[in-house]
């Protein structure tokens, strides 16, 4: 059974947040991605619409999320122990507007892509 430890994930750093990478293709797994998001105190997120569900689940502090765009979207604020099904297709917008960092594990499976608003796609590299 592969185990991978703190000291061996790898975090990567995008739009103010910071991404820890503990199960992707590059360590082994073959068809789930699993990450620690950490974001900071006052940290405004990038909307995105993701190729594949996710469920992220509040370890500490608190998160705006929004999920679907326009005028009808409106935030939904989580907290340690919610967890939010993000739909394959859906806008998603993740923000902490608080005083303190907010952190979260996310899962999703291999292949996650997400599109900015800009039209460009991205393959995040912690779900490689």
């Amino acid at each position: 059974m592969p185990v991978i430890h703190a000291a061996d994930a790898v975090a990567h750093d995008m739009h103010g947040s910071r991404f820890t990478s503990y199960a992707a293709p590059a360590r082994g797994s073959a068809e789930l991605c699993a990450w620690r998001l950490d974001v900071p105190a006052r940290c405004g997120g990038t909307r995105h619409v993701v190729s594949r569900e996710e469920v992220v689940f509040m370890l500490g502090g608190t998160l705006l999320v929004t999920l679907g765009g326009g005028t009808g979207a409106c935030g939904v604020a989580c907290r340690p122990g919610d967890a939010i099904v993000v739909p394959a297709g859906s806008s998603v917008r993740v923000d902490n507007p608080g005083d303190e960092p907010a952190s979260a594990w996310v899962t999703t499976s291999v292949g996650l892509e997400a599109v900015l608003p800009d039209g460009s796609r991205l393959s995040p590299p912690w779900v490689r």
